[in-house]
């Protein structure tokens, strides 16, 4: 893999990656992987320049002197198009300049022409079309799991033992540290906005997509468990309330307090959801869909068939 030093011997690649206004899409990243796959096959040693913003450690393009060492410059996926795009021929112009997989919008802008040779995926003249080439990227060695994430603020019935807004803030700084695709989830339903389900069944169609579930509410434990995928639950209350006695009447042992979301408590409990707890979640999927009536329904059924007692 090549080195983050840089030379005349290296290639330098950009794209909208390396800016600090730039927009980073899940697209370009696959397409800079298809990128350096095949620098890397033909042995060719290259650098990546990244947005500060996206990678503060990474090479920057504000730390190079000027002009840029490096006898070639390769620009990365997205539109040659705008001011960012023209400062790289500044930065890089005692450097040969190529565009590969991008779109032209204009072929007599400064953007354009400053590159030596540009390779398009498209051109206003529809000519000589390529497919993007984030579809040509290695695929994941083992894609991350998806974690769906249902947290709440609200709940001031409980007073000062309320404690979901830290709750959530270090739920939050723990999973952003994790490996892992986050799904924001709202057990809300509504008929008029777009990004809500309007019902339970599409709102579990969703749950059932998801590796794990991470949350502070009690729906957002128990509708999970439902259908059969592992929950790491975090009680905000003090001492404990409706979360954990879910928790316990489901006997869901993946129930944390507020102090231990920030312990190796969080990860053990993370890790377990991830391997053994699947199969406790089915089995509780198993038990949920086998339709034997429960302990508050019961109650209730008994209650009904009781005489109306008589006012007065």
């Amino acid at each position: 893999m090549a080195s983050s030093t840089a030379g005349r011997d290296k290639v330098a690649l950009t794209g909208w990656f390396s800016f600090t206004d730039g927009e980073v899409t899940a697209g370009d990243l696959l397409s800079l992987d298809a990128v350096r796959a095949a620098l890397d096959a033909a042995g060719i040693p290259y650098e990546v320049f990244w947005s500060p913003v996206f990678h503060p450690a990474g090479p920057a393009l504000a730390d190079l002197p000027r002009p840029a060492p490096h006898s070639r410059m390769v620009f990365v996926c997205g539109p040659v198009h705008g001011e960012q795009v023209e400062d790289l021929h500044s930065a890089f112009a005692a450097s040969a300049r190529y565009a590969v997989g991008v779109s032209v919008v204009d072929p007599r802008s400064p953007a354009v022409t400053g590159f030596h040779r540009v390779l398009a995926r498209d051109t206003p003249d529809a000519e000589g079309v390529a497919a993007d080439l984030s579809f040509e990227a290695p695929p994941a060695r083992r894609p991350p799991p998806v974690a769906g994430v249902v947290l709440t603020g609200g709940q001031g019935e409980y007073g000062p033992r309320r404690r979901h807004d830290e709750v959530t803030h270090a739920v939050l700084d723990r999973l952003r540290g994790m490996d892992a695709a986050l799904v924001r989830l709202d057990t809300r339903t509504s008929t008029a906005e777009w990004d809500l389900p309007s019902t339970a069944e599409q709102y579990e169609a969703v749950l059932r997509r998801m590796d794990v579930v991470v949350t502070n509410r009690l729906h957002g434990l128990v509708l999970a468990l439902r259908c059969g995928i592992p929950v790491l639950a975090v009680d905000p209350v003090d001492r404990r309330a409706k979360l954990s006695a879910q928790g316990r009447a489901l006997s869901w042992p993946a129930v944390l307090t507020p102090d231990e979301v920030g312990t190796p408590a969080f990860d053990r409990w993370w890790s377990w959801c991830l391997t053994e707890g699947r199969d406790l979640a089915r089995a509780r999927r198993d038990a949920a869909a086998g339709g034997g009536r429960g302990a508050l329904t019961a109650d209730l059924l008994d209650l009904l068939a009781q005489p109306v007692p008589l006012a007065g």
